[in-house]
């Protein structure tokens, strides 16, 4: 007999930034620099710098571009239409699902980041909600 159940590998890098926003400690990983890089990273994508520190995401964000996905990957088949956008956290920039109508999200709109699971299969992935 097969067994078909499959378990989630956890993505180090990933999961700690998730783990993080879903406790209200959301990091980025800058260098002296003043480059901002979401995590996981060994070295600054800007200047190659291998000094890092984690630094505290600002609280809020503003969408800097946003989309309704009618046609969506398998993996989020159940979800749509779902609203999802790229928001400016000053130094870094983060995507993942807003928790609101199309019709109530602009660029500029002020949103939160948080943590959710997709209907479709239960991963965790970035949510935004409006302020």
């Amino acid at each position: 007999m097969t067994d078909t159940s499959e378990e989630r590998v956890r993505d180090a890098g990933f999961d700690d930034l998730l783990d993080a926003l879903a406790e209200g400690d959301g990091y980025y990983l800058a260098c002296a620099n003043g480059h901002g890089s979401l995590p996981p990273r060994r070295v600054c994508p800007e200047c190659g710098s291998t000094d890092l520190d984690e630094e505290p995401l600002p609280e809020t964000g503003e969408v800097a571009t946003y989309t309704q996905v009618h046609v969506p990957a398998p993996s989020f088949a159940d979800d749509a239409p779902y609203v999802t956008a790229v928001v400016d956290f000053g130094p870094v920039r983060l995507t993942g699902q807003v928790l609101a109508d199309y019709e109530d999200v602009e660029i500029g709109t002020e949103v939160a980041p948080t943590v959710g699971e997709t209907e479709t299969n239960g991963e965790r992935l970035v949510r935004f909600e409006l302020r």
